[in-house]
């Protein structure tokens, strides 16, 4: 017997999506797949008023969890913060009987205005983007979730003169279908620095 599909919540966070030449065909591509649920938490919420029920009701209901943002000063823009900090409750997802998250799998996909080279030991940010983003990690370890490396899209300034968009959009609609299908190998995309620069081998026949 199949294993059923999974459900896919994604979670986008861009204060400026007038701006936003990556992040926000790259949501439209998420509305369009039937497994997902997108969520634009500044258009849902533009007073940050948080519906915590209702949040922690959306993290119940779907096994795949993914925080689609910009890369801002090395963290998440300020409502996603906000969101973590409200909803991700000591009972609900972690402490005691604080299990509703345990076992989903748990993801970023992120752009980054510089390019991948700045985001070494030697380069002009001094950390990976894996390194940077290890507060998300430990969250995901803390309430139990599967943490895969992160899907993103480096230089973003030059992403649309230099056609690399549409690729980025195609790979995100692969990893999409993969993780929907239970295709893609998690065991692997929890071990890269990472997940788009090696999608094609994680995705299984």
């Amino acid at each position: 017997m199949p294993d059923e599909r999974k459900k896919i919540l994604v979670l986008f966070a861009h204060p400026s999506q007038e701006r936003s030449e990556v992040n926000k065909p790259l949501f439209t591509e998420c509305q369009q797949h039937g497994d997902v649920t997108c969520i634009d938490l500044y258009r849902e919420y533009p007073t940050f008023h948080i519906d915590i029920d209702k949040e922690q009701q959306r993290l119940v209901e779907h096994d795949v969890i993914i925080f689609m943002f910009p890369l801002y000063w090395y963290s998440t823009p300020a409502i996603l913060k906000q969101w973590q900090d409200l909803v991700l409750e000591y009972g609900f997802a972690y402490g005691t009987n604080g299990n509703a998250l345990k076992g989903k799998t748990f993801l970023c996909a992120i752009s980054a205005g510089g390019s991948e080279d700045a985001y070494q030991e030697v380069g002009y940010n001094h950390f990976s983007i894996r390194e940077l983003l290890q507060p998300l990690e430990q969250t995901a370890s803390l309430t139990g979730m599967e943490y895969l490396a992160p899907f993103v899209l480096f230089g973003s300034r030059s992403a649309v003169e230099e056609n690399r968009v549409h690729e980025h959009i195609n790979q995100m609609h692969q990893l999409l279908n993969a993780l929907s299908n239970n295709k893609l190998d998690l065991a692997q995309a929890k071990s890269l620095p990472l997940l788009n620069k090696n999608l094609a081998t994680l995705i299984q026949a």
